[in-house]
Formats: structure tokens, sequence, C-alpha cells
């Protein structure tokens, strides 16, 4: 369904509005659809009262790394990197239900920690209405450690922001939805380094076959089940594309590579919860 313009154009004056009366923001930036539009806008509406920061784990996909740099360079932003740690943290590692919410906890309060010394009373995210749609448990850490989601809070969805980045210019627009390594790995398989490797060797891999849109490499132990858009099922699915992609990723440490006919879904590894509190 195509977003309504009228509407959008109100939500986007609310939006700047809502930056103005922040007066001074650190925005947490992955280089993502949602974070570009809320640095571009925050930029435009701050000035040089606003910096992008940007969280580093062996759980930050390679692409971001590599992005989140360059874009915010493009938009005249202070843009710094910070270490992260949280596979050290055990109750991390386990992989429970819950590990959105430690992390976020803890990486937000690194950040808000950054904002603090560096005389920045409000931590943004990329936050967006469409977040509330999945199970998100990071939501609760964040309405915890007081982030503000400014996306949010203005109501907008996903494809109205992508609406809005293509008329502000911003190369993000059509950008695939990304999401932390970590949530390719099934609940109560521990997170490791090498798996969180893996699956960015994979999906790396897949994108420079010319897989545009969605790709999902989840991590099941020696399998590999790969989803993605119809139009990218329908590319690996045959060959030459298939035969190499088999051939890499056997490389890569997997013994049994799959295709998931389903597609692409977001949020596919909540499916086997019993959860009624979607945030």
């Amino acid at each position: 369904m195509e977003p309504n313009k009228q509407t959008v154009e109100t939500k986007f004056k609310d939006l700047k509005k809502i930056l103005h009366k922040m007066e001074k923001v650190l925005v947490a930036f992955s280089g993502g659809v949602d974070s570009t539009m809320l640095l571009k806008t925050a930029r435009d509406v701050l000035g040089d009262n606003v910096m992008a920061v940007t969280a580093i784990s062996a759980s930050t996909p390679s692409h971001e790394r590599r992005d989140a740099p360059i874009l915010a360079a493009g938009m005249g932003v202070k843009h710094l990197c910070v270490e992260t740690h949280e596979l050290n943290m055990p109750e991390f590692v386990e992989n429970s239900a819950e590990k959105c919410y430690l992390c976020k906890k803890y990486r937000f309060g690194l950040l808000i920690e950054m904002a603090r010394a560096k005389g920045f009373p409000w931590v943004a995210d990329g936050g967006n209405s469409d977040d509330h749609q999945d199970y998100r448990p990071g939501l609760k850490a964040v309405a915890e450690l007081g982030v503000r989601s400014p996306l949010s809070e203005a109501g907008l969805a996903k494809n109205e922001i992508r609406l809005l980045s293509e008329k502000l210019g911003l190369s993000t627009w059509n950008k695939p939805a990304y999401a932390c390594l970590a949530t390719r790995i099934p609940y109560g398989n521990p997170i490791t380094v090498e798996k969180l490797k893996q699956i960015d060797d994979g999906e790396t891999f897949i994108h420079t076959l010319g897989i545009t849109g969605q790709v999902r490499v989840r991590h099941y132990g020696d399998t590999a089940r790969i989803e993605a858009d119809p139009q990218g099922i329908e590319q690996l699915a045959l060959n030459p594309l298939r035969d190499r992609v088999v051939a890499q990723f056997k490389k890569i440490g997997f013994h049994f590579i799959t295709l998931d006919l389903g597609g692409y879904t977001m949020g596919s590894l909540n499916k086997d919860l019993n959860l009624t509190d979607k945030n």
C-alpha cells in the first residue's frame, strides 16, 4: 500500500518539531534506512548540534562498519565508532529470547555515558512505528533508559521513511532492512564469534552475486537456511548461482545449504515463541 503523501509530509513536519525541541542529540547510527533518514533530518534541523555514533562488535555486519562512516561524512556530521563487548556477557551468549533487551541495555548505556560526557542531553535511535509489530524486547530497554525514537514518535512507518529518504536524495532509500547478526541464530543456541562471522561472510557473498533484496542466513549448526525475496529465491535456485553458493558456503564451514521457499520473513525465528507482548 502506497503511503499518503500529505500524511507523510505532516508526520515529517512533526519529526522536525520533535528534533527542534531536543536541541542537541547523539544519534545511534547504523547506516540503515531509518537511522540515515533520522540523522539527515537532525543535521538539517540542528546543524552542528548532532553527532552520530556507531556501535561496533562481532555482531555488526561488515557493510555497516563500512557504510556508516561514509554516510555520516557525506552529511557533514561528526561520527564516532565505539567498540562494544556484549559477547563477554554470558547471559547474551546464551541467546535467550531476551538477548536483544540485554544488548540494547548495555549498548545504549554506553552511548548515554558518552552523550553526557560530550554535553548531549539526548540519545536517539532509528526506531519506527513498524517495530511494534514484531517481538522486540530491545524496545523495553530503550524505554527504560530514556532513549528517544523520534521517527516512531512522529508516527513514521518504514515505507513512509523510504519515501522521505528518496525525496531527500538519500542513497539508502531503497536499501534492504538489516539487523544484528545475532538475530540469525535460533534461540537457545549459543552465540559465538565464529558463527557470526560465518553468517556475515555468507550474506556478504550472496550480495556480491547481485542479489539486491532481503537476504538472511539463518545458522543451524552445520546447516545454513537462506531466506530471500521471491526474485532472490528464483536466482539462487538456478545455476550458475546455486553451485557458486553451495561451494562458497562449504568453504565458510556449512555442510548443508538450504533455500527457504517460504522466503524472507521479518523475525522468522520469533515464530516459535509463545509471546503475547510484542514490545
